[in-house]
């Protein structure tokens, strides 16, 4: 069965990134245009943001991922509108607020981090029970940021549950 008209990548509008603020933020500030894998380029790309952020106090950092969330939903619903495309390929600020809630409250570690992307990519991809419900019934920015957020939850519950062990 052929992809939705959509989601045929002749078929979509391209980025105007450097005229549109929200194109510029939703596309993870060029990530997302990978020609290949754009969800894992934009998680890449968020790891230097995290790192950037990483040390504040747990309420900033928790401060500042809920700031970006919510930011997200309007950031992906304009650039979506703007593209007249839900859920473009390229939109990656939902995979970096996923990644940053991924790594709440974990140790800064390369390790954790890597772990974090790891299995932060498994639940983005596979997109388990809720995570696949709400990816498909949500629409808009919400339905473009939830079953991120939620990937990231339960990555994070996931490490938490390994952090507990170790």
């Amino acid at each position: 069965m052929p992809a939705p008209l959509e989601n045929r990548p002749e078929s979509r509008p391209a980025p105007d990134l450097l005229h549109h603020p929200a194109q510029l933020l939703a596309f993870g500030f060029g990530s997302g245009l990978a020609p290949r894998a754009p969800g894992t380029a934009g998680t890449l790309a968020a790891i230097p943001l995290y790192l950037l952020f990483a040390d504040l106090s747990l309420l900033h950092y928790t401060m500042l991922v809920v700031l970006a969330a919510v930011l997200g939903v309007w950031i992906c619903g304009v650039a979506s509108r703007q593209l007249q495309v839900h859920d473009h390929p390229g939109i990656v600020w939902d995979e970096f607020v996923g990644f940053w809630i991924t790594l709440w409250a974990v140790p800064l570690d390369w390790r954790w981090v890597i772990a974090g992307f790891l299995l932060f990519r498994l639940y983005d991809i596979v997109k388990p029970w809720p995570v696949s419900l709400l990816d498909r019934k949500v629409g808009g920015g919400l339905g473009i940021m939830i079953d991120d957020i939620l990937a990231g939850m339960m990555a994070c519950l996931t490490l938490h549950i390994a952090l507990w062990f170790l």
